[in-house]
């Protein structure tokens, strides 16, 4: 989807049509602590981005619209949007709120036929949610996402087997998920700056850098991804992260990372009508070193207090550390749904 919580609340309110919409936290005249959770393509003209503090982007551009986020809204457009495509592929995979993965190999023959799916079912988005979609067509599923990130808005890009080098081979290497900007600068240096340079390179010379998953930055270097589609027929676990501009060790901006994190877990939660066993915490240090931790309890619960208590216990283990954090996310799991006659249990007891 695009710009999908700015596009969410352009839809609702139609007074926000083509303005520059940031939605996340109070930038409280530009004191504000927490982060922007999305932006509108009008907004990022002015270099506001997500996961960026909201402090930066109002300094970048306080005429903008700071919108708090309505989960519910957001909740509600993805389910819509799931129920529409689903039809369109023999598996879906939905990758986030606002990202699916459709395997249509036994649809279609051939990647012109896909072309033909894909309008059809972007005509289909358009007119069944009022929002638009990017689309990527691939031989795999990280060719495809980079695809569907070539042309936004409302973009469709087809890459077969035959032109996946050569469409890869021009992009920056941060064009791969899970590169990132940290990930990027390190290939940099090395003078791997596109996804040709990383394809050129020495595959044990990446290893070495990003262990297991350099093998596979550079086997999508190649075009080259055995990764399936996996039907989720029921939500597993509900999860948000967030990864700073510059790298950080000031406690207070982690905490207020976390807090930003986990009002996005719990709205969900609660408008998804699901209550949790388990809560977790995924730490990824400067050195792209990444530890999660998980606290499971007896009965399930949908209280905030809860997510608080667990995220700051687990995250206890890695104050002491001097390294700087790259990215910090929560997760809720062992979710079950709220019965018809149940209210909030709100018993939590240590296993």
């Amino acid at each position: 989807m695009d710009a999908f919580y700015s596009s969410v609340e352009q839809r609702e309110n139609p007074a926000l049509k083509d303005k520059p919409v940031i939605v996340g936290a109070d930038p409280k005249g530009g004191k504000g602590r927490g982060v922007v959770m999305g932006c509108s393509y009008e907004a990022r003209q002015y270099g506001v981005h997500s996961a960026q503090p909201i402090s930066q982007a109002y300094r970048l551009y306080p005429q903008g619209i700071y919108v708090s986020p309505h989960f519910d809204s957001y909740e509600s457009a993805s389910e819509q949007m799931k129920r529409v495509i689903s039809p369109f592929g023999e598996k879906i995979e939905q990758a986030s709120i606002d990202e699916a993965f459709l395997d249509v190999s036994g649809k279609v023959n051939s990647f012109e036929e896909a072309r033909s799916l894909a309008t059809r079912l972007k005509q289909d988005v358009k007119e069944n949610t009022h929002l638009t979609c990017s689309v990527g067509i691939a031989p795999n599923k990280a060719l495809a996402k980079i695809a569907s990130d070539f042309k936004k808005p409302d973009g469709l890009t087809v890459v077969t087997t035959e032109e996946a080098a050569e469409f890869l081979a021009p992009l920056p290497v941060g064009k791969i998920g899970g590169v990132g900007k940290k990930g990027a600068e390190i290939l940099n240096r090395i003078g791997i700056s596109t996804i040709g340079d990383l394809a050129k390179a020495d595959p044990l010379r990446v290893f070495e850098i990003f262990g297991r998953n350099g093998t596979r930055l550079w086997q999508i270097a190649h075009g080259l991804d055995d990764e399936e589609v996996v039907p989720d027929y029921s939500m597993k676990s509900v999860s948000s992260e967030t990864t700073f501009e510059e790298d950080v060790n000031d406690k207070r901006t982690i905490m207020v990372a976390f807090s930003s994190l986990i009002e996005d877990v719990h709205k969900r939660t609660i408008t998804s009508n699901l209550l949790f066993r388990t809560v977790g915490i995924k730490v990824r240090f400067e050195d792209f070193s990444t530890f999660t931790r998980a606290r499971s309890h007896s009965r399930h619960t949908n209280e905030k207090s809860i997510m608080e208590e667990s995220v700051h216990l687990l995250f206890r283990e890695f104050e002491s550390s001097k390294k700087k954090i790259r990215l910090l996310g929560i997760r809720v799991a062992n979710l079950k749904k709220i019965d018809a006659e149940q209210e909030t249990i709100l018993s939590w007891a240590e296993n």
